[in-house]
Protein backbone atom coordinates (compact mmCIF):
# COMPACT_ATOMS: atom_id res chain seq x y z
CA UNK A 1 0.00 0.00 0.00
CA UNK A 2 1.00 3.59 -0.18
CA UNK A 3 1.35 6.21 2.30
CA UNK A 4 -1.84 7.81 0.64
CA UNK A 5 -3.65 4.46 0.60
CA UNK A 6 -3.03 3.56 4.24
CA UNK A 7 -3.98 7.41 5.47
CA UNK A 8 -7.60 7.21 3.85
CA UNK A 9 -8.36 4.03 5.37
CA UNK A 10 -10.24 5.37 8.30
CA UNK A 11 -10.28 8.77 9.26
CA UNK A 12 -8.54 7.80 12.65
CA UNK A 13 -5.02 6.41 13.31
CA UNK A 14 -4.67 5.05 16.78
CA UNK A 15 -1.35 5.93 17.94
CA UNK A 16 -0.53 3.27 20.70
CA UNK A 17 1.64 3.00 23.24
CA UNK A 18 2.30 -0.73 24.18
CA UNK A 19 3.65 -1.40 28.10
CA UNK A 20 2.60 -5.54 27.55
CA UNK A 21 2.76 -7.22 24.76
CA UNK A 22 -0.37 -9.54 26.36
CA UNK A 23 -2.29 -6.99 25.61
CA UNK A 24 -1.36 -6.10 22.06
CA UNK A 25 -3.42 -8.73 20.40
CA UNK A 26 -6.62 -8.43 21.89
CA UNK A 27 -6.21 -4.41 21.69
CA UNK A 28 -5.80 -4.50 18.22
CA UNK A 29 -8.83 -6.54 17.31
CA UNK A 30 -11.02 -4.49 19.23
CA UNK A 31 -10.04 -1.70 17.35
CA UNK A 32 -10.18 -3.25 13.77
CA UNK A 33 -13.76 -5.00 15.02
CA UNK A 34 -14.57 -1.01 15.62
CA UNK A 35 -13.56 -0.03 11.89
CA UNK A 36 -9.96 1.46 12.67
CA UNK A 37 -7.39 -0.95 10.71
CA UNK A 38 -4.38 0.98 10.88
CA UNK A 39 -2.83 1.09 13.70
CA UNK A 40 0.93 2.75 14.31
CA UNK A 41 2.81 1.02 17.56
CA UNK A 42 4.91 3.82 19.08
CA UNK A 43 8.82 2.73 19.77
CA UNK A 44 8.76 4.62 23.03
CA UNK A 45 8.52 0.95 25.24
CA UNK A 46 10.55 -2.63 25.33
CA UNK A 47 7.39 -3.88 24.46
CA UNK A 48 6.55 -2.36 21.29
CA UNK A 49 8.39 -4.76 18.64
CA UNK A 50 6.72 -7.85 19.74
CA UNK A 51 3.84 -5.97 20.16
CA UNK A 52 4.11 -5.04 16.31
CA UNK A 53 4.61 -8.72 15.87
CA UNK A 54 1.65 -9.73 17.52
CA UNK A 55 -0.95 -7.15 16.22
CA UNK A 56 -0.27 -8.40 12.23
CA UNK A 57 -1.09 -11.73 13.04
CA UNK A 58 -5.04 -10.04 13.79
CA UNK A 59 -7.07 -10.23 10.14
CA UNK A 60 -7.48 -7.03 8.42
CA UNK A 61 -4.76 -5.09 10.50
CA UNK A 62 -2.70 -2.60 8.64
CA UNK A 63 0.20 -2.06 11.17
CA UNK A 64 3.15 0.35 11.62
CA UNK A 65 5.95 1.84 13.78
CA UNK A 66 6.04 4.93 15.12
CA UNK A 67 8.50 7.40 16.66
CA UNK A 68 11.05 5.65 14.28
CA UNK A 69 14.34 8.31 14.76
CA UNK A 70 17.08 6.39 13.94
CA UNK A 71 18.31 3.57 10.98
CA UNK A 72 18.36 0.70 14.08
CA UNK A 73 14.94 1.53 14.98
CA UNK A 74 13.64 1.09 11.56
CA UNK A 75 15.75 -1.89 11.03
CA UNK A 76 14.45 -3.76 13.83
CA UNK A 77 10.71 -2.33 13.13
CA UNK A 78 11.34 -3.45 9.59
CA UNK A 79 12.06 -6.92 11.13
CA UNK A 80 9.02 -6.94 13.62
CA UNK A 81 6.97 -6.84 10.46
CA UNK A 82 5.85 -3.05 10.06
CA UNK A 83 4.37 -1.63 7.28
CA UNK A 84 4.84 1.88 7.77
CA UNK A 85 6.91 4.05 9.51
CA UNK A 86 6.27 6.96 11.38
CA UNK A 87 8.79 9.58 12.32
CA UNK A 88 8.06 12.76 14.64
CA UNK A 89 10.19 14.79 12.72
CA UNK A 90 12.21 14.98 9.29
CA UNK A 91 16.06 14.73 8.92
CA UNK A 92 17.62 14.07 5.51
CA UNK A 93 19.67 11.40 7.13
CA UNK A 94 16.72 9.24 8.50
CA UNK A 95 14.27 9.71 5.30
CA UNK A 96 16.43 8.91 3.10
CA UNK A 97 16.69 4.96 3.44
CA UNK A 98 13.43 4.77 4.61
CA UNK A 99 12.42 6.17 0.72
CA UNK A 100 15.09 4.28 -0.88
CA UNK A 101 13.60 0.94 0.67
CA UNK A 102 9.86 1.96 -0.99
CA UNK A 103 8.17 1.34 3.06
CA UNK A 104 5.46 3.42 2.79
CA UNK A 105 6.64 6.52 5.29
CA UNK A 106 4.76 9.65 6.71
CA UNK A 107 7.18 11.97 8.49
CA UNK A 108 6.49 14.72 11.07
CA UNK A 109 6.89 18.28 10.18
CA UNK A 110 5.64 21.36 11.80
CA UNK A 111 7.16 24.82 9.96
CA UNK A 112 7.39 25.93 6.35
CA UNK A 113 10.91 24.98 6.81
CA UNK A 114 10.01 20.92 7.11
CA UNK A 115 8.11 20.63 4.48
CA UNK A 116 10.84 22.43 2.09
CA UNK A 117 13.03 19.69 3.36
CA UNK A 118 10.01 17.34 2.48
CA UNK A 119 9.32 18.42 -0.46
CA UNK A 120 13.16 18.16 -1.74
CA UNK A 121 13.03 14.86 -0.95
CA UNK A 122 9.78 14.06 -2.85
CA UNK A 123 7.60 13.82 -0.17
CA UNK A 124 4.04 14.88 -0.48
CA UNK A 125 2.48 13.29 3.02
CA UNK A 126 3.36 14.19 6.41
CA UNK A 127 2.70 14.09 10.00
CA UNK A 128 1.95 17.47 11.55
CA UNK A 129 2.90 17.34 14.73
CA UNK A 130 2.88 17.90 17.25
CA UNK A 131 -0.58 19.32 16.25
CA UNK A 132 -2.21 21.26 19.23
CA UNK A 133 1.04 22.55 20.25
CA UNK A 134 2.34 24.33 16.84
CA UNK A 135 -1.07 25.93 16.27
CA UNK A 136 -3.41 23.47 15.41
CA UNK A 137 -5.75 23.83 12.83
CA UNK A 138 -4.94 27.42 12.41
CA UNK A 139 -1.49 26.92 11.81
CA UNK A 140 -2.20 24.04 9.62
CA UNK A 141 -4.35 25.56 7.30
CA UNK A 142 -2.04 28.39 6.88
CA UNK A 143 0.58 25.89 6.27
CA UNK A 144 -1.43 23.86 4.11
CA UNK A 145 -2.15 26.92 1.36
CA UNK A 146 1.68 27.26 -0.23
CA UNK A 147 2.03 23.32 -0.28
CA UNK A 148 -0.82 22.85 -1.48
CA UNK A 149 -0.09 19.48 -3.14
CA UNK A 150 0.67 18.20 0.44
CA UNK A 151 -1.50 15.83 2.56
CA UNK A 152 -1.15 15.73 6.51
CA UNK A 153 -2.16 13.58 9.19
CA UNK A 154 -2.49 15.76 12.38
CA UNK A 155 -0.53 14.09 15.37
CA UNK A 156 -0.30 15.43 19.42
CA UNK A 157 -3.42 16.07 21.44
CA UNK A 158 -5.76 15.70 19.48
CA UNK A 159 -9.43 14.57 21.08
CA UNK A 160 -12.52 13.08 19.87
CA UNK A 161 -14.09 16.63 19.84
CA UNK A 162 -11.56 18.36 18.35
CA UNK A 163 -10.78 15.55 15.58
CA UNK A 164 -13.85 16.78 13.66
CA UNK A 165 -11.85 20.38 13.20
CA UNK A 166 -8.76 18.82 11.74
CA UNK A 167 -11.01 16.61 9.54
CA UNK A 168 -12.84 19.48 8.36
CA UNK A 169 -9.89 20.58 5.92
CA UNK A 170 -9.29 19.64 2.41
CA UNK A 171 -5.18 18.44 3.17
CA UNK A 172 -6.48 16.23 6.09
CA UNK A 173 -6.72 12.82 5.47
CA UNK A 174 -6.44 11.26 8.76
CA UNK A 175 -5.72 12.26 12.24
CA UNK A 176 -3.58 10.51 14.65
CA UNK A 177 -5.35 9.98 18.04
CA UNK A 178 -4.35 8.05 21.38
CA UNK A 179 -8.06 8.38 23.22
CA UNK A 180 -9.55 5.41 21.30
CA UNK A 181 -7.50 2.93 23.56
CA UNK A 182 -8.97 4.19 26.92
CA UNK A 183 -10.58 1.71 28.94
CA UNK A 184 -12.14 -1.77 28.96
CA UNK A 185 -12.05 -4.09 25.40
CA UNK A 186 -15.71 -3.18 24.89
CA UNK A 187 -14.83 0.18 25.33
CA UNK A 188 -12.31 1.00 22.81
CA UNK A 189 -14.44 -0.84 20.19
CA UNK A 190 -17.23 1.73 20.84
CA UNK A 191 -14.81 4.17 20.76
CA UNK A 192 -13.00 3.15 17.46
CA UNK A 193 -16.70 2.54 15.85
CA UNK A 194 -17.46 6.03 17.08
CA UNK A 195 -13.77 7.39 15.27
CA UNK A 196 -14.61 5.27 11.99
CA UNK A 197 -17.69 6.95 11.46
CA UNK A 198 -16.24 10.81 11.64
CA UNK A 199 -16.91 12.51 8.52
CA UNK A 200 -14.23 13.94 6.75
CA UNK A 201 -13.99 16.43 4.12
Amino acid sequence: MTIEAIMRTSPVIPVLVIDDVATARPLAEALVAGGLRVLEVTLRTPAALDAIAAMKQVPGAIVGAGTVVSHDQFDQAMAAGAEFIVSPGLTEALAEPIIASDVPFLPGVATAGDLMRGYALGLRHFKFFPAEASGGVKALKALAAPFHEARFCPTGGITAETAPDYLALPAVLCVGGSWVDKGDLASVERQARAAAALPRD
